[in-house]
């Protein structure tokens, strides 16, 4: 019928190219002179099918999706930036891209788009940047962080910055410890009021001057040195604010400028049982229940986590500490330890609970760090807790989960240290 009538040929024709069939697929019909059943679908855009949206037997409209195919040469991170680091980020800007599936490897990428709105309940804006992935090594799916490079227009010449590990931080208060002396190794605890952090970074807003040195590796061995001369230290805001001498165990960078060298977060421990260090265990299991309760929003639950806790603390045996030096230093943490755990297990409040838990991780933190126990330990920061200074806890686990926001925003924060 196709010389005869031609006006039905060609509707049929046109029908199957509606189908999606390929010119060679219709010739191929005609030629063969036999009825086609089933015939193949081909895409009109390479890559691969990330859902198959229809089932064999199903029937489709005019223009029905039946599967979505995506070109992955080419994918989108998509990253929550917090508040305070808003003012960092522009479209264009390049960052770098590491994910846990390549811990060695980083990849270029570039923020193609910034939301104009905020989160309300994470506090976040979403930034997306977009990667090169023709070797097909990023999946969808995998999580990512990204690291931005501060521009120069940020660098300002009047900004002073000093490594995360040269900063005491109880909670309510941030401390530094400065050199005095630049020809003799003594140092004097300084108050200073924190700005923002970015990575391993924190800017100083006050308290310190441009070219002071600061310690930044061993800073919890300079505060135990003047815990035991009751100078004021972490642990001892009022005390004498003479300066103490220090062996040199302590490794020291200037502050110049926008760029400071860290050597690192590595702590002079002092050497103790393994009994004790066993002990310190079971009292950081029961810290993690505390942390897990206020992570659930269960201030019931954290109470009653709280007393167990207490209770730890307490049988902890210090005659097993041998050394002075060791000994003292417990008692003072002890003591610090139960002022903010009992008054988490005299309250059901939960947000009063949230406050005096950043004093009790900050003093197990020194705790662990100067004695050690048989496990690792994640340390965790969330930087919008404690009215946007941040704050930290600890973790057996890498996930984070917030015990500061709870389910508002649980997965709010990011591992800052490991103690092994």
């Amino acid at each position: 019928m196709k010389t005869s009538q031609p006006a039905l040929y060609n509707p049929v024709r046109n029908k199957l190219k509606l189908w999606k069939l390929s010119e060679s697929q219709i010739n191929q019909i005609e030629t063969s002179g036999k009825v086609r059943e089933n015939f193949p679908i081909y895409a009109t855009v390479s890559g691969t099918v990330s859902q198959k949206m229809e089932e064999e037997g199903d029937y489709v409209k005019q223009g029905q999706p039946i599967v979505k195919v995506s070109d992955l040469g080419t994918v989108w991170a998509i990253f929550d930036a917090y508040e305070n680091q808003i003012s960092q980020l522009k479209e264009g800007q390049k960052i770098k891209v590491t994910t846990k599936a390549y811990p060695n490897k980083e990849f270029d990428a570039t923020v193609s788009f910034i939301d104009p709105t905020l989160n309300t309940k994470s506090r976040t804006v979403s930034v997306r940047a977009t990667l090169n992935n023709k070797d097909d090594i990023l999946k969808p799916g995998m999580f990512v962080t990204a690291t931005v490079q501060m521009s120069k227009d940020n660098a300002t010449q009047s900004q002073i910055t000093v490594p995360a590990t040269a900063v005491l931080w109880t909670g309510s208060r941030s401390s530094v410890y400065v050199k005095t002396n630049p020809n003799e190794p003594v140092f004097e605890m300084r108050e200073v009021t924190l700005g923002t952090r970015n990575g391993n970074v924190y800017t100083i807003v006050d308290g310190l001057k441009n070219g002071e040195e600061v310690v930044t590796n061993g800073t919890f061995t300079v505060d135990t040195a003047a815990q035991l001369q009751g100078k004021k230290s972490m642990m001892n805001a009022k005390g004498s604010k003479t300066t103490i001498g220090h062996e040199g165990h302590s490794e020291m960078e200037s502050t110049t400028n926008t760029e400071t060298k860290d050597r690192g977060s590595n702590v002079r421990r002092l050497e103790v049982s393994s009994k004790f260090q066993t002990q310190l265990q079971v009292v950081f299991d029961a810290y993690i229940a505390v942390q897990n309760a206020l992570a659930k929003d269960n201030p019931e639950l954290a109470k009653q986590g709280a007393s167990k806790l207490l209770n730890k603390i307490t049988e902890v045996n210090m005659e097993l500490l041998k050394d002075n030096t060791a000994h003292t230093h417990w008692m003072r943490l002890e003591k610090e330890l139960n002022t903010a755990t009992s008054t988490i297990s005299s309250t059901s409040d939960i947000k009063k609970q949230r406050e005096h838990f950043i004093h009790l991780s900050a003093h197990l933190l020194n705790a662990l760090k100067t004695f050690g126990i048989n496990q690792k330990v994640y340390v965790d920061f969330c930087p919008m807790a404690n009215n946007n200074v941040g704050v930290y806890w600890l973790s057996k686990e890498q996930e984070i989960r917030n015990p500061y926001f709870g389910n508002d925003m649980l997965d709010c924060g990011s591992v800052t240290d490991e103690i092994d």
